[in-house]
């Protein structure tokens, strides 16, 4: 369930800092082999610079502290072709990482508290650690991870 490339769904989401918790998307980056993985939360709130163009794949913009992964919408970006209903980014900054043993314990029932919505195709995941691994926002001990991904 937790390997690269692998989008999540979990319904709820409980955030790390304990305030919120609402239904969210979750796309796995690496996992150390221990108990930590790296991952991001897409999002459709859009941030994206009105200098920059929207376009699908990586957004960046190193003199702006800006960078961001857009998966258009209805684009097939797994390999059993899902799809996104709306426009959705994943920010560089945003890149943080979890603890496997509190995953696995907060969510243990498949289909009830999470659904597997399938793996990102392989150029699809490429494009989106090479988009992170070259911004000037992602910390550098995640781009350290990171290049492990590829």
């Amino acid at each position: 369930m937790y390997s690269p490339g692998k989008i999540l769904y979990f319904d709820p989401f409980y955030f790390k800092n304990g305030n919120t918790a609402k239904p969210k998307y979750f796309i796995v980056l690496h996992v150390d082999g221990g108990n930590t993985l790296l991952a991001s939360l897409p999002t459709r709130s859009d941030h994206v610079p009105s200098f920059l163009p929207i376009k699908h794949g990586c957004i960046n913009a190193d003199d702006a502290n800006f960078n961001c992964y857009h998966f258009e919408a209805g684009k097939p970006i797994t390999t059993n072709d899902f799809a996104f209903e709306m426009p959705t980014f994943v920010y560089g900054s945003q890149v943080d990482n979890y603890q496997l043993d509190l995953l696995k314990e907060i969510y243990q029932v498949e289909d009830v508290e999470y659904k597997v919505i399938g793996t990102l195709k392989k150029d699809e995941f490429v494009n989106l650690i090479d988009c992170f691994l070259n911004s000037a926002s992602v910390k550098r001990k995640f781009k350290a991870i990171l290049s492990k991904s590829l």
